[in-house]
């Protein structure tokens, strides 16, 4: 019997795709928005910048919605918050 082996990164990706693995930022597709949304080409990496510009730290579980708006979670002087980037740039607290 042939024996197969799955090496670190096989087991991370499997783990992800049940949604078990670490937070990878996720953007909108193509496919989950209507035709007339255009996706701009901000990265979740540009969105942490300026939300670290903003004083956020620990920012993590990023998601970029069809309109562009980044989400996330945070701490800002030592309260959890969650957090929008706008497309134009403005960071945010959610409901401010």
């Amino acid at each position: 019997m042939a024996r197969k082996s799955f090496t670190i990164a096989t087991l991370a990706i499997v783990l992800s795709v049940l949604g078990f693995g670490p937070g990878i930022p996720r953007e909108a597709g193509a496919a989950e928005c209507a035709a007339s949304e255009t996706i701009d080409g901000s990265t979740a990496e540009m969105a942490r910048k300026k939300m670290e510009q903003a004083g956020f730290q620990q920012i993590r579980d990023l998601t970029k919605g069809c309109d562009n708006f980044w989400h996330g979670k945070a701490t800002k002087d030592g309260v959890a918050v969650n957090i929008v980037l706008s497309p134009q740039g403005q960071v945010k607290t959610e409901g401010d």
